[in-house]
């Protein structure tokens, strides 16, 4: 064997410039996997964390009737409670519940902002500031000012937002809004935070302002639109799951609703990764036909020289050996050098982030799909980026070393 491979490597530098146009094309196919594949997982993260996060929790408890509505933000279909007992109790009970977490109260409601030449419309959101900053990564978005507090009247939002309406952090702004009364209210706030972030809702849709600021202005103490449900990871929510559905049951008017069931992007998501990775397989077989093309040109040309070594006792089986070690080591090179550079590639823009903000512009607020993709830079997607590409490249090699292996000695010696 290792007669075979110092012969293989002495072969592969007969032809320098034909080896190295070779092993190119599969470090250029597998650079792209490594890029590729490391795209689409950092996309599907990041949808996936921003609607756990600003949409659903891993689970979602509303009242159906509001689920039905949701796009509305209606006011009559609060959560209140369970039977006779309030917020707080429920809340409580959810906590009890084993591998629940945290439970994040939410109060979303319509509001209007006048611009000076006409009102915005937008979103409110009351919500517990503390609990919001230990789930959310909102924090990292909070370029100027600093998180609402309770008990004060407050806001914070979004950059494209505040240009809209011509505010900056230390201003005031009055805000207009219906009560659950139905009846129209209006209050000042002062802005206290800056929010710079690649999800649109965040950036120009909605503002924050402490819960029980909120409760106390649309007269609904304690009560909220929705609770948000943490578990210790996104594997255990089918095991608790079923755990709040029976602890709702004794209400009869709550939903409790998966990340998954919530949202219309994630099951797009899961398909895109599926093509994806039927796309990575032809990503490399396109490189594998530069191979196998290379390696007949190479059977053709020393034909005589296979007659040779068959005429002197080297076996069918060496003689493919010798050809399928020339093609592993030249997939083995290429697939090493394009896993390095895809792995460099990746790991620069899982840091700087690819920015498409001008691409998503007329995208819906109402979608939690961040503009500034963070491609996920593993060692996991390099190792099976560059597997994939020896293994396809050995395997393509397969054509030309069985027929270089069938020649019979004399026909090939005659160079025929």
């Amino acid at each position: 064997m290792s007669f075979l491979v110092r012969l293989s490597f002495k072969n592969l530098f007969r032809h320098r410039l034909r080896t190295v146009v070779s092993i190119g094309a599969i470090a250029f196919s597998v650079m792209v996997v490594v890029f590729a594949r490391g795209y689409v997982t950092g996309m599907v993260h990041s949808v996936t964390a921003d609607h756990i996060q600003y949409n659903s929790g891993h689970i979602k408890i509303v009242q159906e009737e509001y689920y039905r509505q949701e796009r509305l933000l209606p006011l009559n279909h609060s959560v209140d409670g369970l039977g006779e007992g309030g917020l707080d109790e429920m809340i409580g009970k959810l906590e009890e519940l084993d591998g629940v977490n945290m439970v994040i109260p939410r109060l979303k409601f319509g509001a209007m902002v006048s611009t000076g030449d006409e009102l915005l419309t937008l979103g409110g959101w009351g919500v517990n500031p503390e609990l919001e900053l230990a789930f959310t990564d909102i924090e990292d978005s909070l370029v100027e000012g600093r998180m609402i507090q309770p008990g004060r009247l407050e806001v914070v939002m979004g950059t494209k937002l505040l240009d809209k309406i011509d505010r900056r952090v230390g201003d005031k702004v009055t805000v207009v809004f219906n009560t659950a009364f139905n009846s129209l209210s209006g209050v000042t706030f002062e802005i206290v935070g800056r929010l710079k972030s690649g999800l649109k809702l965040l950036n120009e849709a909605v503002f924050l302002l402490p819960l029980d600021e909120a409760q106390r202005l649309l007269y609904m103490d304690d009560q909220v639109t929705e609770l948000l449900l943490v578990t210790e990871d996104v594997g255990k929510i089918e095991e608790v799951l079923p755990k709040i559905k029976a602890l709702l049951s004794e209400d009869g008017r709550y939903l409790a609703l998966s990340y998954r069931e919530t949202s219309d992007l994630i099951p797009f998501m899961d398909l895109a990764e599926l093509i994806y990775n039927q796309v990575y397989f032809f990503l490399v077989v396109l490189a594998c036909v530069i191979v196998v093309n290379t390696m007949i040109m190479i059977v053709a040309e020393r034909t005589k020289e296979i007659g040779m070594m068959a005429a002197l006792g080297l076996e069918r089986r060496g003689i493919m050996e010798l050809f399928l070690i020339e093609g592993g080591i030249m997939g083995v090179v290429g697939s090493l050098l394009g896993a390095m550079a895809g792995w460099l590639i990746t790991s620069y823009f899982a840091e700087a982030g690819l920015d498409f903000t001008q691409a998503m512009a007329g995208i819906d607020a109402d979608v939690p799909f961040n503009a500034i993709i963070y491609p996920s830079a593993s060692l996991g997607n390099t190792v099976f980026a560059f597997l994939l590409g020896v293994v396809i490249v050995t395997l393509a090699c397969l054509i030309p070393a069985r027929r270089a292996a069938n020649l019979e000695p004399t026909v090939a010696m005659r160079g025929a």
